[in-house]
C-alpha cells in the first residue's frame, strides 16, 4: 500500500522549475544564432555582441515550452566532442541534411557507424547534432508522440 500511494503522490508532484535556455558557447555568437534561425525557423529576440537569444516562432505550439537556444561568446574555441546535442526529428531525413548542409553544417564521423538511421552533422562552429529519421505513419498515430 506504501508504494501504491507514493506513486500516486509522485503522478500529481509538479516541480516549480523548469529549463529556461540550453546556452552554446560559441566565437560569434550572431553568426551562429543566425544558422540556428535559418536550420530551426526560429526568431532572434535578444541580440548584443556577446549573446544572442534565439526563440520558437510566436505563437507556435513550441513558444513558452521548448526552451530557448541562448549563445554566448567565449574566448575558447571547441575543442572535443559536446556532451550535449540536440536530435532534430524531420519529416525527410535526406532532405533536411541537404537543407542544413547547403546552410553550412557538414557531416561528421563521432563513431556512429553505416547501419544507423541518423545523421551526424556539425553546425558551423562544429557542435555537433543529429538529423534523425521521420516518424513513421504507426508512430506517429501512437498516443504519446
Amino acid at each position: 500500500m506504501g508504494l501504491g500511494k507514493v506513486a500516486v503522490v509522485k503522478q500529481n508532484l509538479r516541480m516549480g522549475i523548469r529549463i529556461q535556455a540550453v546556452d552554446v558557447d560559441s566565437s560569434d555568437p550572431g553568426a551562429l544564432a543566425r544558422f540556428w534561425e535559418a536550420a530551426l525557423g526560429w526568431r532572434i529576440t535578444y541580440e548584443e555582441p556577446d549573446e544572442v537569444v534565439l526563440e520558437p516562432p510566436a505563437g507556435s505550439a513550441e513558444e513558452g515550452v521548448v526552451p530557448d537556444l541562448l549563445f554566448l561568446k567565449v574566448p575558447e574555441g571547441k575543442s572535443v566532442k559536446n556532451r550535449l546535442h540536440l536530435d532534430l526529428r524531420p519529416e525527410d531525413r535526406d532532405a533536411e541534411v541537404s537543407r542544413l548542409e547547403a546552410l553550412g553544417a557538414r557531416r561528421v564521423d563521432i563513431g556512429q557507424g553505416d547501419d544507423v538511421t541518423w545523421v551526424v552533422l556539425a553546425d558551423p562552429e562544429g557542435n555537433e547534432f543529429c538529423v534523425l529519421r521521420a516518424f513513421t505513419a504507426e508512430e506517429v498515430a501512437a498516443p504519446g508522440v
